[in-house]
């Protein structure tokens, strides 16, 4: 099996110059824990819930106050993101895939078209976890 038999295709992605507010509100919006960052379409950076936990904007807020958390959350994802990002090939066997996440302590992996960096999916601890789910249960499906 291979991540691109896993991913999920096509994923929501921000630009480097997007807000922290703008991935903030799109990552909650759409039940997300990573988002890949681009620019000019190539991958540069994810962003992760893990790194919006790191802002701790609660205590800004209470510390400095609202125009102090305002500037915080104005802020651009590229100061927030994680910018050594792991990744994979969608050609990448899925026995590698699950070692890179493991060995990176990461919950997903951005999938990209080699040579370019463009991201064509993303693979998460989840989608192994699914696949792994439907061979235990000889492809019945879910209950």
């Amino acid at each position: 099996m291979i991540a691109r038999e896993l991913m999920t295709a096509d994923p929501v992605t921000v630009e480097s110059t997007a807000s922290i507010a703008e991935a903030w509100d799109l990552m909650r919006e759409l039940y997300i824990r990573h988002i890949p960052v681009v620019q000019g379409g190539a991958l540069v950076g994810m962003l992760s819930d893990r790194d919006l936990g790191q802002l701790d904007i609660g205590r800004v807020l209470g510390l400095e106050g609202a125009a102090a958390a305002r500037a915080e959350l104005a802020r651009s994802v590229i100061e927030s993101m994680s910018a050594d990002v792991i990744f994979v090939h969608p050609e990448t066997e899925v026995a590698d895939v699950i070692g890179l996440l493991i060995e990176g302590r990461v919950g997903a992996l951005p999938v990209i078209r080699p040579n370019t960096r463009e991201v064509v999916g993303i693979i998460s601890y989840v989608d192994v976890l699914r696949a792994l789910q439907d061979r235990l249960d000889g492809g019945r499906g879910r209950t």
